[in-house]
């Protein structure tokens, strides 16, 4: 069985080293682009787009792939549709893994905003002095927000347009509540902007800004593709998998 696994996420990493070491399961992993700091998951990778939905349901075909596992992160949203929209066309059984969403908890302020540029509408009237927590693509939505002063935060080095009144930190998480409530008070942030990833390794930012009393504009992630079916971690994906065996 050839299982052709999107990945980039640890969950994606995961699942390639569960499926790596069954027996009878060949795994391809495919990365959007190359990976820092030893991510790379084991087994055969492959590295760089497919060309749409069109190439990536040729490749399906020419590699006589049984099932795909969409693991993108969740804001990925033009990869699973093109991921969808390949399986349908090939045949092709298609599961996605999505971690489960964060949810406010008793003592949060969170104002959730459909899109990035939803939340640069919102922003100044929430506060002057802002953590932006978001990766780098969606930060041109930000790049108008004049009114504001914007903490950054990516793992590389953002391109422009970025906001005018910025400061960039470089970091790759996971992060500590400590930490984090250490940054926001010596950079005196008055709001903290993040998208819905769930997990464990951002969220302690949630947390701090609990205890400091900050709102938080939560962006939401996009829905699924159309008929996509989803599990919410990488046991309940191989057991899908381990179905399509019997």
């Amino acid at each position: 069985m050839h299982v052709l696994v999107l990945g980039g996420t640890e969950e994606g990493r995961r699942l390639a080293g569960e499926l790596g070491a069954a027996p009878g399961v060949r795994v391809t992993s495919s990365l959007a682009g190359r990976v820092a700091g030893g991510a790379v998951p084991p087994g055969a990778v492959r590295v760089g787009g497919f060309g749409g939905a069109a190439g990536l349901a040729a490749w399906l075909d020419a590699h006589r792939v049984d099932a795909v596992v969409d693991a993108t992160h969740p804001f990925a949203a033009e990869i699973s549709g093109n991921a969808a929209r390949a399986a349908r066309e090939a045949g092709v059984p298609l599961l996605a893994v999505r971690r489960p969403g964060w949810r406010a908890g008793p003592g949060d302020t969170w104002v959730d905003a459909d899109s990035h540029e939803h939340a640069a509408a919102v922003v100044p009237s929430l506060g002057a002095r802002v953590f932006l927590s978001v990766g780098r693509q969606p930060l041109a939505a930000f790049a108008g927000v004049d009114a504001c002063w914007f903490l950054v935060r990516a793992v590389t080095p953002p391109s422009p347009p970025l906001p005018r009144h910025r400061e960039v930190v470089l970091a790759r998480g996971p992060f500590t509540v400590a930490g984090e409530r250490e940054l926001l008070a010596r950079w005196g942030v008055r709001v903290v902007v993040t998208k819905d990833s769930g997990g464990a390794a951002t969220a302690a930012k949630l947390a701090a800004a609990r205890e400091l009393g900050l709102p938080v504009v939560v962006v939401r992630r996009p829905p699924l593709p159309p008929g996509a079916r989803a599990v919410p971690d990488v046991p309940a994906a191989v057991a899908w998998l381990r179905g399509l065996l019997r």
